[in-house]
């Protein structure tokens, strides 16, 4: 591991201006994906600014009715918060899904956010890959794929978001609220996320040297029915093969609005608004959730050894929802 400084900010405006923009600096929250790429090599910082004493730790209630979760709350308390239990069910399902009790007591939400891919050859240092050393190739397009991308990947990438607590914040509307040294700022998550395109390397549209510091939740009725459902190779903690949180509202037999969003398919949170599109104001019924999937679904691009996870995702949306239209008919 390359030695490094290490600087403890105290607050928001100093650890900004620790890192500035300097390329080798990183904001260290829980440190459960940067330290393990740093023993890997795949990150070699020069200097870490730990903000794990930021005021940034709580979960409360948002101007608008909605609710503001800082950056630095572990995901444990996030999981455990009974707001986010009681308004948002498909989030807290999400982080429990995530990972063991252990790394949900380190990893914080910002973290969560940025952290980065598991494709194999991303982590292997030996090997080329756009994400690292953009123009060095894809290996993984005519190699190791079969848990990789099948919507919205181009040629220079394949992977896929490893993040399951991004997926219902993806459905939910979730709002980003960063700090720079030029003042605050935000950014909507179905724009934190920039299509994967030529430049696989620029993973989310913060400005440099930007420090996350929240996220809000808007009012969102429909999230208080809502479920997220994790596909994965063992019963024990894994990244997804597949993942949906979906949210529905259901008024006299036809369905009265859907959140929809897919993990484990693309680049980043893939928000099903094609889908959603085709359930709003159709009958609320195994045949309509089934075609809302194929709608979405009939996007997607496999490569020769994933094209499984089109019909997973399929099974997933239809067997969700019908779930979901089950338990608000009791």
């Amino acid at each position: 591991m390359r030695e490094f400084d290490y600087r403890r900010a105290t607050d928001v405006a100093g650890a900004v201006a620790l890192l500035g923009a300097d390329p080798d600096t990183r904001y260290l929250g829980g440190g459960t994906n940067l330290v393990d790429l740093m023993k890997t090599g795949v990150e070699r910082p020069a200097r870490l600014v730990d903000i794990r004493e930021l005021p940034l730790d709580r979960i409360e209630p948002a101007p608008d009715g909605g609710l503001r979760i800082g950056a630095t709350v572990t995901n444990a308390d996030l999981a455990a918060h009974p707001e986010v239990r009681r308004r948002y069910p498909a989030l807290a399902q999400a982080v429990l899904a995530g990972a063991s009790g252990q790394l949900r007591n380190m990893a914080t939400v910002g973290g969560n956010l940025l952290q980065r891919t598991r494709c194999g050859y991303f982590a292997d240092v030996t090997r080329p890959c756009n994400k690292r050393i953009p123009g060095s190739g894809c290996p993984a397009v005519e190699g190791e794929h079969h848990n990789h991308a099948i919507l919205g990947a181009s040629e220079h990438c394949v992977a896929v978001h490893p993040s399951d607590m991004a997926v219902p914040l993806a459905a939910f509307d979730a709002v980003v609220h960063y700090e720079t040294a030029d003042g605050p700022g935000e950014l909507p998550l179905a724009d934190f996320y920039p299509p994967v395109g030529e430049t696989p390397h620029l993973e989310t549209s913060l400005p440099a040297g930007a420090l996350i510091t929240g996220v809000v939740l808007p009012p969102a009725p429909v999230a208080a029915r809502s479920r997220y459902r994790k596909v994965r190779e063992r019963a024990s903690y894994a990244f997804a093969i597949g993942s949906l949180a979906a949210a529905l509202d259901i008024r006299d037999g036809a369905v009265h609005e859907a959140r929809l969003a897919l993990g484990a398919v693309a680049s980043r949170p893939w928000r099903a608004r094609t889908a959603e599109e085709v359930l709003t104001g159709a009958p609320a019924a195994p045949e309509t959730y089934a075609a809302a999937a194929e709608a979405e679904l009939a996007a997607a691009r496999p490569l020769p050894h994933n094209g499984y996870k089109v019909t997973l995702m399929r099974n997933l949306v239809v067997a969700v929802l019908t779930e979901l239209a089950e338990e608000a008919a009791r």
